[in-house]
């Protein structure tokens, strides 16, 4: 088992590489990402503010539209890739908030760093390491975010304690994410090819919200969207979503698919 976890973490790694390089796409990538991106939520004022280069056309959701943040505040965005997510929390959280984002990809670091540096974004900080091991102290974020990359993780449990444990009492959690409406079978599971395609390692909404209350938050919310769905996803010219559509067991669970907003907060007072 954990085998075949290292083998998905390292496909997963590889593919974004190639995104990061120009050499590849994955999860639906499309070769028009601003059209993508205001399909799934953003608006032409954010593909305008966001540094060239930092949408790769990635999400599934826009979860920087509801955080509702607030000049000052510390945000937190896992599996940060390129920063179009950061880049824009940090305009939102202005000069006296910072945002810190984390990516276990180094070339989608050093996108996003070099981003930063043409930009003078001074309150943007990118970090590598894993969104199961986040490298930030308990309690620093007011707003933890993140886009398409939950259903990525080999341990989806300790992604979501890891966001509960960096959260300050008070502070909120919103994700945007692939979800499945019922268990997908074995097969599906074990097919990696279906992995990076944001397909095979996709939560339930049932055990999303189970997940998020053994971690410990509260006022959670799932919310179906429209905003992508599968059927976007597999319209891709991506390699791997063309391996995906050649395997009937994978097409068949087509409908099973969901875009999910999911909002939480980690409970007391700040």
């Amino acid at each position: 088992m954990e085998s075949k976890k290292h083998a998905g973490r390292e496909l997963v790694q590889i593919a974004y590489a190639k995104v990061a390089t120009g050499q590849g796409e994955c999860c639906g990538s499309a070769s028009d990402v601003d059209a993508t991106a205001l399909g799934i939520g953003y608006s032409k004022e954010d593909l305008a503010v966001a540094p060239e280069g930092a949408n790769l056309g990635l999400g599934c959701g826009n979860p920087t539209a509801l955080a509702e943040l607030r000049p000052g505040e510390v945000v937190i965005d896992l599996g940060s890739g390129a920063g179009f997510d950061a880049f824009l929390c940090a305009r939102r959280v202005g000069p006296t908030g910072r945002v810190i984002g984390i990516d276990m990809t180094p070339e989608m670091l050093e996108k996003a760093r070099r981003s930063a540096e043409k930009t003078g974004a001074t309150n943007v900080d990118f970090r590598q390491g894993y969104i199961e091991e986040v490298p930030v102290a308990e309690k620093t974020a007011d707003v933890v975010i993140s886009n398409c990359v939950v259903n990525l993780s080999p341990d989806k449990p300790r992604v979501l304690r890891e966001a509960f444990r960096v959260l300050k009492p008070g502070g909120r959690l919103r994700i945007s994410d692939i979800a499945t409406r019922r268990p997908l079978p074995r097969e599906v599971r074990d097919d990696v090819r279906a992995l990076c395609a944001c397909l095979a390692g996709c939560l339930t909404l049932d055990e999303y919200r189970t997940f998020l209350e053994k971690a410990g938050f509260t006022a959670i919310e799932l919310a179906v969207s429209k905003s992508r769905t599968v059927d976007d996803l597999l319209g891709s010219d991506d390699p791997l979503v063309r391996e995906v559509k050649k395997a009937p067991h994978l097409l068949a669970q087509a409908d099973n698919f969901v875009s999910v907003l999911v909002s939480a907060t980690r409970p007391g007072a700040k």
